[in-house]
């Protein structure tokens, strides 16, 4: 028997109340995602694309419709069962970098570890710092690194668990384009070392060329075949 799909998506909506009235953010979405796959979200800002992301990694109820994610539908689970689900399976990266200021980056790094349990945490954490370049900044603090160093780090913290899932949403977002185009190559690399599939936010087009396949969305609809 084979194992399910990391995410599925099936007519999927999600409305919002507002002091307008309801807004329809998602409008009957299917997405499927396979096991390591690479797949970008693209489309103009109020699309959907991040709220598609918390619907999928069970942060936000949908309205409608099934999430399925490893096969489990997040409809049945309470936040604590979510929480287990996603345990050492999913990790999310977003556009602010989200590192504890009072912890140095070896520590923000090895804090999950520790958490889930893992008797190695330092030393887990000290190898991915290498492996996103940072081995000689791991007890810096981050007000000590740069934009891009805090990607970095915050990359070396989502994959240092080998989940099976990255969420990344606008991953580049706030670096220039040097930094930008580093860390998109450094996730693409070790999402690939690691057999993670990918679901990326991004407006950046030649982010999205990098991945497998490329959903369009416009109004909370996919705009082309997923």
């Amino acid at each position: 028997m084979t194992d399910p799909d990391p995410l599925v998506l099936e007519d999927v909506s999600l409305t919002l109340p507002s002091p307008a009235g309801p807004v329809e953010i998602l409008r009957g979405l299917d997405v499927r995602v396979a096991a390591g796959e690479r797949v970008a979200l693209v489309g103009p800002s109020g699309s959907g694309k991040s709220s598609l992301i918390s619907v999928a990694a069970g942060l936000e109820r949908p309205t409608g419709g099934r999430v399925l994610l490893f096969g489990q539908d997040l409809a049945r689970l309470d936040e604590d069962g979510r929480a287990r689900l996603r345990r050492g399976q999913v990790s999310l990266v977003f556009q602010a970098f989200h590192l504890l200021p009072n912890m140095t980056a070896e520590e923000n790094v090895a804090a999950p570890l520790e958490i889930a349990g893992e008797r190695d945490a330092t030393a887990t954490a000290k190898g991915w710092l290498e492996r996103v370049g940072l081995a000689r900044r791991g007890h810096h603090y981050p007000h000590q690194l740069s934009g891009g160093e805090q990607q970095r780090v915050a990359l070396a913290r989502a994959l240092a668990s080998r989940p099976k899932l990255l969420f990344a949403d606008e991953p580049t977002g706030n670096l220039d384009a040097a930094n930008a185009a580093h860390v998109a190559e450094l996730m693409f690399d070790l999402v690939a070392m690691t057999g993670a599939a990918l679901v990326l936010v991004t407006h950046d087009e030649a982010l999205a060329a990098k991945a497998d396949r490329t959903v369009r969305l416009r109004d909370g609809r996919v705009a082309e075949p997923a």
